[in-house]
C-alpha cells in the first residue's frame, strides 16, 4: 500500500512539473507620448479658478490601446499647479493619437505670482505634465502596461467659449 502512495505522489509531482503554464503573448510595446495641447479657463472666481487641460496621447504601436487611468502632476512655470487621477477609459487607435480633457482648480492663495499673472493675462505657460498611466493593448490576453510619462513645453491659456 505504501508503494502505491509513493507512486501516486511521484506521478503528481511529475504531472505538476510538466503542465505548461499559460503565458501572456509577447508583444513589442512602444510607450505612448503625452502632450498638453491647451489649457482653458472654465470659470474664474475670486480665489479659485477652474481649468480644463487637453492632453494629446500618441500611440506609436500597430495595435489600438485602451487608456484606463492617468495619475498626474501638473506644474506651471516650475511651480506645482494641480494633481489628480483621471479614470476616463478611452481608446487610442493604432498609429494614431487621441485627446482627453480633465478639469483642475487653482487656488490663487497657494500659487506663485508669476503663474497667476500669466494666467490672468492669458499668456503662454511653461508646463510640466508627469505621472503614470495604465495602458492595455488591444491584443487578446496582453498584459496591462504601467507607463511613466514626463513631458514639458509651452501652452497658451485661453478662455473657453461657452457651449
Amino acid at each position: 500500500m505504501r508503494k502505491i502512495y509513493l507512486l501516486l505522489i511521484a506521478l503528481l509531482v511529475i504531472t505538476c512539473k510538466t503542465t505548461p503554464k499559460p503565458t501572456l503573448p509577447e508583444i513589442e510595446f512602444l510607450e505612448p507620448k503625452f502632450e498638453v495641447t491647451s489649457i482653458y479657463i472654465i470659470q474664474a472666481d475670486l480665489v479659485v479658478t477652474e481649468f480644463e487641460a487637453v492632453i494629446k496621447i500618441d500611440n506609436p504601436n500597430n495595435f489600438a490601446a485602451d487608456l484606463s487611468s492617468i495619475k498626474y502632476e501638473l506644474y506651471g512655470n516650475n511651480h506645482f499647479w494641480s494633481d489628480g487621477v483621471a479614470d476616463n477609459i478611452f481608446r487610442i487607435p493604432a498609429n494614431c493619437s487621441s485627446e482627453t480633457k480633465f478639469r483642475f482648480k487653482m487656488n490663487f492663495i497657494n500659487t506663485s505670482r508669476k503663474l497667476l499673472d500669466d494666467v490672468i493675462n492669458m499668456r503662454q505657460v511653461n508646463y510640466r505634465f508627469k505621472g503614470q498611466a495604465e495602458v492595455k493593448p488591444d491584443v487578446p490576453k496582453a498584459a496591462v502596461f504601467n507607463v511613466q510619462f514626463d513631458c514639458s513645453g509651452f501652452s497658451d491659456v485661453k478662455r473657453k467659449a461657452t457651449d
